[in-house]
């Protein structure tokens, strides 16, 4: 479905900068907005890909960041979850150099935002890195994820895991129908939990987007099969409307030929929506630009933010283009641009309004001496959807 071009709305204002540059390139380790409406983020990697123990602190009203308690243990592609407590709890991830295959974590802490010291506690039944945890009945459902198959190799994961906060315990729950790593989970309105797409490693530096998805059951504590994405999809976002009655699937790795004997490098443009009553995907407009590594931001219940991102992780500039999803129409709008261009960064919604965005990769192999290193932005931003675009 092709995109129509609609005038811009909203832009982006300067805010105050990170206290150390980081990149968040997993799907579950955004930032998290914390019960006195103050942002965190915690860990990601540096510009050689190495683990950070750093933790940082927004302030909306004086609008700058403080770094806060480290984490226990260095981590990146790990998860944060913001608990009924208002305590953040931090599942697995990679610590330690960009080596591979890299060990994972199976250790989990806590962030307490009264003390603002991270602690340790319940450590995963395994280690895994690029994995999903949501709140679901009030516990932490974690699922797949990529673990060490051996000195050579890694592998996904098909097995999940339900953390008590109240005793600070992992049990394990059914495993998923199908392995995957780097996918997303989203609870629906019925209290369901959507895993949508991800990858298996087909080799040690390649693997395969998937389209299949499914649906973990909290009543029955099981796994059930639901419709299958129209197209396999890798580095995606994964967002809800209307309270989780359907969800918005935007972007991702392209996964090479479409099968017309064409070819296509860049990410996907397309968007798809699943409904929650239906257990089906269908297409909706195609976004104004194709990209993955982007985060998507809800902006109350009917409309989501599409921000940065770029065509490959190895690709030389991250992506200033932002585009806005209205529910209503399942169409488009351009929104002003970031300031700086950027991928695998953090962003979380102030309000149905405002939207922040901090760090992230600014681009990605620019030292010729030094190949494989990304630079990293401390910048941050706040879109707001109201405010006028300056021609």
């Amino acid at each position: 479905m092709t995109s129509t071009i609609l005038a811009a709305t909203g832009k982006w204002t300067s805010t105050g900068a990170l206290p150390t540059a980081a990149g968040w390139s997993g799907q579950h380790d955004n930032a998290v907005v914390l019960d006195n409406d103050k942002v965190l983020v915690v860990g990601g990697a540096d510009g050689s890909s190495a683990a950070l123990g750093k933790a940082a602190l927004y302030d909306p009203e004086a609008e700058t960041w403080s770094a806060t308690g480290a984490l226990r243990t260095p981590r990146r592609l790990h998860t944060t979850t913001l608990l009924p407590d208002g305590k953040v709890l931090v599942t697995g991830g990679i610590s330690g150099s960009a080596q591979f295959p890299a060990p994972g974590l199976a250790a989990a802490e806590l962030y307490d935002p009264e003390s603002r010291e991270w602690t340790s506690t319940g450590s995963m039944k395994g280690a895994r890195w690029g994995h999903s945890a949501v709140l679901v009945g009030g516990k932490v459902l974690v699922a797949g994820g990529t673990t060490i198959r051996s000195a050579q190799s890694v592998k996904a994961l098909r097995t999940a895991e339900l953390y008590d906060p109240e005793f600070g315990t992992w049990t394990e729950t059914d495993a998923m129908a199908d392995a995957r790593s780097g996918h997303a989970a989203v609870v629906l309105a019925n209290g369901q939990v959507l895993v949508v797409g991800g990858t298996v490693p087909t080799a040690p530096d390649e693997d395969a987007a998937l389209a299949y998805c499914e649906l973990y059951l909290p009543t029955e504590k099981k796994w059930a099969p639901t419709g299958a994405l129209l197209a396999p999809r890798a580095w995606h976002q994964a967002t809800a409307l209307s309270g989780g009655a359907s969800v918005l699937v935007t972007g991702g790795r392209a996964p090479g030929g479409p099968g017309d004997g064409t070819f296509d490098p860049f990410s996907r443009a397309t968007a798809e929506l699943y409904v929650q009553d239906t257990g089906k995907w269908t297409a909706v407009q195609d976004m104004p630009g194709g990209r993955g590594l982007h985060r998507a931001v809800p902006l109350g219940s009917d409309k989501v933010l599409v921000i940065g991102g770029s065509d490959n992780a190895q690709s030389d500039v991250g992506y200033a283009s932002v585009a806005v999803y209205h529910a209503g129409t399942r169409s488009w709008a351009p929104a002003g641009g970031l300031a700086t261009g950027r991928h695998s960064f953090a962003a979380a919604p102030l309000s149905d309004k405002l939207v922040l965005v901090a760090g992230g990769v600014v681009r990605s192999g620019s030292a010729a001496a030094q190949p494989g290193v990304q630079d990293l932005t401390t910048t941050a931003e706040i879109f707001d959807l109201e405010a006028t675009v300056t021609p």
